[in-house]
């Protein structure tokens, strides 16, 4: 019958739709250790909250309780000892089989995790643990903590990372680049992004010890080097596809290295999206730059350290003051209002002694 037929129809496109994936913005977990549950299943999750499920993973409150039951809440007592946020442009799903969970991502705004780098550079500032926000093809960079020793080695500018390339050990001699060309300036962003994917592993390899500390760390990532190909060669290309089953096979190789260098206690989540919704404007903040130092003390143009005893200290010092100015006035309106001959033993005993001679 034609109802058969609809419906058998309609059967063949769900089953087409559930072999070929999810189609679409996705937030992917690749990486969580087993105390950061999350739940499998095809929960949408608005691009403006992944700031907020950042945070909520490395045990931190937000301003709004987050309605969204993709993310179990975890022990009290523990929190991963680092959190990595890859977000990549110009595709909007890579295959990336082994992934703890994935997630349809629906409001594509740009946003950072600056809020999550105050909490942590806050709450951890005597340990100084590691803050990293990077993005190679804007050169933009910001770094905090134990970062500015571990990763001053890491290229920043295109120039350097390309100049990097032509090293031993670079990312060329490993990769299968097939359709990807060396001289060819699309491509060498990208290769220049799997390269600095390759060299942060490589640094923390180095300095095990960031790993061990009770401060946890924070890095955020944003490769567009597959945007600038899918606009130069198009999505239809060789080397579009050789591109992304490169880089799918690049972070899935990243989660893993960072998931075991910090003891499996780290999650890692890769957030692939199309196109942002709105331009993301802000000003970020570069150790290369050289502008006004507010602080002499600090060559990167750092604010002052906070001391956690400083609430403490500035409210002691505010309630003894007010305690103080109560205690005056007391004292001075009584003895304002004081009578010698009966509230003060010297005038009283001196009139007895008047009265007796």
């Amino acid at each position: 019958s034609s109802e058969y037929f609809i419906y058998s129809k309609f059967y063949s496109h769900y089953l087409i739709f559930l072999h070929t994936g999810v189609c679409g913005d996705t937030l992917s977990v690749l990486q969580a250790p087993g105390f950061v549950s999350f739940q499998r299943g095809d929960w949408p999750v608005s691009g403006e909250k992944i700031p907020d499920i950042v945070a909520l993973t490395m045990g931190f409150s937000v301003p709004e309780d987050l309605s969204w039951p993709g993310l179990l809440a975890g022990p009290l007592f523990q929190r991963p000892r680092a959190n990595v946020l890859v977000v990549v442009r110009g595709v909007d799903d890579l295959d990336l089989p082994q992934s703890v969970a994935s997630y349809p991502l629906e409001n594509p705004v740009p946003f950072t995790l600056d809020s999550v780098a105050e909490t942590v550079h806050s709450l951890f500032a005597e340990d100084t643990p590691v803050v990293l926000q990077l993005a190679p093809s804007e050169e933009r960079l910001y770094m905090l903590g134990k970062a500015n020793a571990v990763f001053e080695d890491l290229p920043v500018t295109l120039q350097q990372i390309r100049a990097r390339l032509s090293q031993d050990g670079s990312v060329l001699s490993s990769l299968p680049l097939n359709s990807l060309s060396r001289n060819a300036e699309a491509d060498l962003l990208f290769l220049s992004e799997v390269q600095v994917l390759h060299d942060i592993t490589a640094l923390l390899q180095r300095h095990r010890h960031l790993a061990k500390d009770h401060s946890p760390d924070l890095y955020s990532l944003e490769l567009s080097g597959l945007e600038e190909l899918s606009r130069l060669y198009g999505k239809d290309s060789p080397q579009y596809r050789d591109a992304k089953a490169i880089l799918a096979s690049v972070l899935q190789k990243f989660a893993e290295d960072i998931y075991g260098l910090y003891g499996n206690s780290a999650v890692v989540e890769v957030v692939t999206v199309k196109t942002f919704e709105a331009p993301l404007t802000r000003r970020s903040r570069s150790i290369l730059e050289s502008k006004q130092i507010s602080n002499p003390g600090s060559p990167y143009n750092l604010a002052y350290k906070y001391n956690f005893q400083y609430a403490v200290i500035f409210n002691i010092v505010l309630w003894l003051m007010i305690a103080l100015a109560l205690a005056v006035i007391v004292v001075s309106y009584n003895l304002w209002n004081m009578d010698p001959g009966y509230d003060s033993i010297i005038y009283r005993m001196t009139n007895q002694k008047i009265r007796m001679d």
